[in-house]
């Protein structure tokens, strides 16, 4: 068995190669110039905000509903994290899905978005496209 401290320097090193390896990828996009490759969205996040003026007390009217239809959504495939926000009422949600069309058109179904209670901003995400730049970086 790797002893504790085997393990944590086993983490370190990962992770100062991963930075250097993220930090090499900017680099040569920096210096190059050349646009970021184009890659496919394959996760949005959706952020959550309880809207000003919300109480409460009509929170806690379409709560039971809205955890019931976020856990049918999770079950759907569709939402694989579900988060509370530290920094104000809100939640975080990594959706298995690639169109925001489509995830906002469910969202604007629940409870709480049907009642104003929440509003959502969504943000598609993909890989990280400058890491496709150490596979092919730009001539000199």
């Amino acid at each position: 068995m790797m002893s504790a401290l085997l393990i944590s320097r086993t983490k370190t090193r990962l992770m100062a190669l991963v930075s250097a390896t993220l930090l090499t990828a900017f680099t040569v996009f920096a210096v190059s110039a050349a646009p970021l490759p184009k890659v496919p969205t394959t996760k949005i996040i959706a952020v959550g905000t309880v809207t000003p003026g919300a109480t409460q007390e009509a929170i806690n009217a379409v709560l039971p509903q809205e955890v019931r239809e976020t856990v049918q959504l999770h079950l759907d495939g569709k939402l694989e994290q579900w988060n509370v926000r530290n920094d104000k009422l809100g939640v975080v949600f990594v959706l298995n899905m690639t169109n925001v069309e489509e995830a906002k058109a469910i969202f604007a179904k629940m409870p709480l978005d049907k009642a104003g209670l929440i509003s959502f901003e969504f943000i598609p995400v993909g890989p990280l496209s400058p890491l496709g730049l150490l596979l092919n970086p730009p001539a000199k």
